[in-house]
């Protein structure tokens, strides 16, 4: 049946003469299964397969072989197979329901993509097969590198890196090889105190020292700001600023243009973290604002899969000023066809004269099945289609920020947002109900939370991203669910439910600061 909001509801459950849930002799919860650890399902006295008795040999080992049981677990085939599969009905995933994860985009993967990454032509080769084996996938990459390139107005790309993070090493390391060629003695990098954590990270790693901007009070920087950094630290020491546009607090930098100019006169240079580009797509060109180098995250804004879904990539774009620096391997176009230039000096390639790599990131040439998704995605979209993408994930978030702007406080102001809103939890203050109870909460609703105390810059940050993904119906019922949660703090009702909460888990809420600080790693039988 329908409601009155055209929403489909079920009829009205009669709770007459029923008794308090009880416990399950088996641990399991209707459907959902109480799944044991494989050590406490099987014992070393089984197998699922049948295997020859153990002739003992010689080996190359030098005596360092095991002498011990191994201490696995033998499982029938059965209990094996039904281990892993209750284990993954378990997984929250984007196929199962909305993922509001803000700043770390969980769109949908679209099946074409999946379908185009399955063609033999590309799940069948290999990193060592003889380039001339493998012009399509090279065709590929150099398809995407194109269209990369012709998105951001960059003038050269490094497809190799891994990850998010990786790219972003990437990048940081092509500045300091540029800095190295000039004998340099730039040191310094200056960062938002809003930025990713792994921006100063990064900077820290390759032996830059980080001098922290703050944001102004409605949470963007001021080129000002930036300036009075160069000023106070010395233009001359100056390396470079790592911003990252639309920022972590789901707005645009505004000055970026001026951000940019005011590091160029310094001599240093512009690092963007790309990770929010899906907001921007295909409406702005970050080469057109200043940008040196960026890196993107495929996962996010062109629908590869995310995390466990992964493997990641983190293709990097580099401006004309730092193109001669980027890491091996690259692509070259000849007569013969296209090459994987793998080391300069193989003698096999007429490379630039003027290339200066600062060597490599991977094994080989990164993440293959990735690009794939990627180029899918952009070529069945095209280029209105992903401004689109992009115009709608700011319309959901901004749809988001008015629906519950009278409900949670924004911390910078009543502003429109970008494709993320983020709220804190000042409105809370008098409740006894915290961000942590909203987002425990929200799991025993059947939701995976939003992303919560993060950025740093509020005081128990809600950051909701929906993505362009969702429809409004999805978001309709995520925002209901939020509202009637937060009324019911602010009311003083069921302050105790919001302590508990989960308990239509698998597990209750755990000590998440004793997990994280004392995991407990290695399974000890109770009979150890």
């Amino acid at each position: 049946m329908l409601n009155n909001k055209g929403r489909v509801t079920r009829p009205q459950e009669s709770t007459e003469n029923l008794a308090e849930p009880q416990e399950s002799y088996s641990g399991h919860k209707g459907l959902l299964m109480n799944e044991p650890l494989l050590f406490e399902v099987g014992g070393l006295d089984k197998t699922g397969v049948d295997l020859p008795e153990y002739v003992e040999t010689e080996t190359l080992l030098g005596g360092l072989e095991r002498k011990d049981e191994i201490g696995l677990p033998g499982l029938s085939e059965p209990e094996a197979v039904r281990h892993y599969v209750r284990l993954s009905q378990q997984n929250y995933a984007i196929d199962s329901g909305f993922y509001p994860l803000g700043s770390c985009t969980m769109k949908h993967n679209p099946r074409l993509n999946e379908k185009m990454a399955r063609l033999p032509g590309f799940t069948d080769i290999h990193p060592l097969q003889p380039q001339s084996s493998v012009q399509g996938a090279l065709q590929l990459m150099d398809e995407l590198s194109h269209w990369l390139l012709e998105l951001t107005g960059m003038d050269s790309i490094a497809l190799s890196p891994k990850a998010g993070a990786h790219g972003e090493l990437c990048g940081m390391m092509a500045i300091k090889a540029a800095l190295e060629a000039a004998n340099s003695s730039r040191n310094i990098v200056l960062v938002p105190e809003s930025a990713h954590g792994t921006n100063p990270a990064t900077a820290a790693q390759l032996g830059f020292k980080v001098a922290s901007i703050p944001a102004d009070a409605d949470g963007t920087v001021r080129a000002s700001a930036v300036q009075t950094a160069i000023e106070e630290n010395g233009a001359e020491t100056i390396a470079g600023i790592m911003l990252t546009n639309p920022n972590t607090c789901g707005l645009f930098e505004r000055e970026i243009k001026a951000i940019a100019d005011a590091v160029h006169d310094a001599g240093g240079y512009f690092y963007c973290d790309g990770a929010n580009f899906n907001a921007i797509m295909g409406r702005v060109r970050p080469g057109d604002l200043g940008v040196d180098a960026m890196h993107f995250n495929l996962h996010k804004t062109f629908s590869t899969p995310h995390g466990g879904g992964g493997p990641g990539s983190g293709p990097v774009v580099l401006s004309e000023r730092l193109s001669a620096f980027a890491p091996l391997p690259f692509l070259q176009k000849s007569d013969d066809g296209l090459t994987l230039v793998e080391d300069l000096d193989d003698g096999e390639s007429d490379s630039p004269s003027d290339a200066q790599p600062f060597g490599r990131l991977t094994a080989f040439h990164g993440q293959m099945g990735m690009y794939v998704r990627a180029l899918s995605y952009i070529l069945s979209h095209g280029l209105d289609g992903l401004a689109q993408a992009s115009g709608d994930a700011v319309l959901n978030a901004n749809y988001i920020r008015t629906c519950l702007k009278d409900l949670l406080n924004q911390p910078f102001g009543d502003q429109a947002c970008m494709h993320e809103v983020l709220f804190d939890e000042s409105s809370l203050a008098d409740s006894g109900v915290t961000t942590l109870d909203i987002a425990k909460r929200l799991i025993d609703e059947g939701f995976h939370p939003m992303t919560i105390y993060f950025p740093l810059v509020c005081k128990g940050a809600m950051l909701i991203e929906p993505t362009e993904s969702e429809s409004q119906t999805s978001i309709d019922l995520f925002v209901e669910t939020l509202t009637s949660l937060i009324k019911e703090a602010l009311a003083g009702e069921n302050e105790e439910a919001f302590h508990q909460a989960p308990v239509h888990t698998p597990r209750r809420r755990l000590d998440e600061t004793a997990a994280a600080r004392k995991p407990i790693l290695r399974y000890e039988s109770s009979s150890d």
